[in-house]
């Protein structure tokens, strides 16, 4: 399975020339509800062929096809999916991708590929990082509104303290007994004198500091995603005393992680997230209504579309699950033509936009219907 990242989403965006074909589809974690995700998929595979053979031969589009029917048949992938999944693939390309939230069920072929969905799911102001953190071990999460799931750290990530700090560990630090097993909420024991506690605290200063690092470089530096600490109350303080990495809310969870299953953490995360990602909509979206009032704002999708089309587009907002059918004419003065998503040639108006905007250097902000500063499906800043 790959990895979907940001520069995934601007290689696609460089392939041009038909079909290119994108696939969305929800899909199940658990058994039984697993089990219809290969029926809905191969009805997929079918509309998609039905499609394609409106303007390519039978050949070229057995050609096409043929990875979709291996995928179908793989029963080692559909006994590892998520909530969602996407799929890009043109004469010489096939990625499969799993997300974390569901998506719309759809099937595009056109001469660019669709990219909205994915662009909501990696740029979504509801996504966060949980750091599960104790003194002894840490495990990272990556959430939003809807599911949590914990990241498979690699093999030379230090998640444990030993690992961390090897020989640097002090030698005292081993007679720490720790007790009250998964689930307690209680810290390791010292026994001994005030001195060994102090050794066992420095390890877990270090410790932190190595966690720190290594979170910031290797997933919230990349992602850009907010991180939210849980974590006892004692290790909240000594952890925000080594931290620099910038991502880190100030609000945080103060249990033991392990204490408590997923879904009661993902409830826990969105308590503290929520507050903060509705203040950094209202931001955003303020904004565009200072920029509208002077204008410098419009939720006109063609006078957006001819505005993209001579990059003076800043910021445009996209109305996450609205499809408006039909082609933007990028040579031509960013005019739209209306068609039918059944159509080879056709693609979603919002996702050609986006591709623009983004390509031009705007930035593409995805909001849920409810959230969006407009009626017409888009907002956007101009630059001038």
């Amino acid at each position: 399975m790959n990895i979907l990242t940001k520069e995934i989403i601007k290689d696609l965006q460089s392939k041009e020339g038909s079909p290119c074909i994108s696939l969305y589809m929800p899909t199940h974690r658990s058994h039984p509800e697993n089990l219809q995700d290969p029926i809905r998929f191969q009805n997929l595979t079918k509309e998609l062929k039905a499609s394609l053979l409106k303007k390519f031969s039978a050949i070229e589009v057995n050609t096409l096809i043929e990875p979709y029917e291996a995928l179908s048949a793989n029963s080692e992938f559909w006994n590892h999916t998520y909530e969602g999944i996407a799929i890009f693939s043109s004469n010489h390309l096939f990625m499969e991708f799993n997300l974390q939230v569901p998506v719309q069920e759809m099937v595009i072929s056109a001469d660019s590929f669709h990219t909205k969905p994915v662009r909501d799911y990696l740029q979504s102001m509801d996504r966060y990082h949980i750091l599960g953190l104790s003194n002894e071990e840490a495990r990272l999460f990556e959430g939003n509104r809807h599911s949590l799931s914990e990241i498979e750290l690699p093999a030379d990530f230090p998640k444990k303290i030993t690992e961390a700090l090897g020989e640097e560990l002090t030698e005292k630090h081993t007679t720490v007994a720790s007790y009250g097993g998964v689930g307690s909420q209680s810290s390791s024991m010292h026994h001994g004198h005030g001195a060994k506690k102090d050794e066992v605290d420095t390890d877990a200063e270090k410790f932190f500091r190595v966690i720190a690092n290594n979170v910031h470089e290797t997933y919230s530096k990349p992602a850009a995603l907010p991180l939210i600490l849980a974590a006892l109350p004692e290790h909240h303080n000594l952890f925000r005393k080594v931290n620099k990495n910038p991502f880190l809310i100030e609000s945080g969870i103060t249990v033991n992680p392990s204490s408590v299953p997923p879904e009661k953490l993902k409830d826990l995360a969105w308590e503290v997230f929520e507050p903060e990602y509705i203040a950094r909509i209202k931001k955003m979206t303020g904004k565009y209504e200072s920029a509208k009032a002077n204008d410098l704002g419009s939720d006109s999708i063609d006078k957006v579309a001819r505005a993209a089309k001579d990059g003076r587009v800043d910021t445009v907002f996209l109305e996450t699950d609205l499809i408006i059918p039909g082609k933007l004419s990028i040579n031509g003065k960013g005019n739209i033509k209306k068609g039918n998503m059944d159509n080879p040639d056709v693609d979603d108006v919002l996702d050609d936009i986006a591709e623009l905007v983004a390509q031009m250097g705007g930035e593409v902000v995805m909001l849920p219907k409810e959230k969006m500063p407009s009626q017409t499906g888009l907002a956007a800043i101009f630059r001038f």
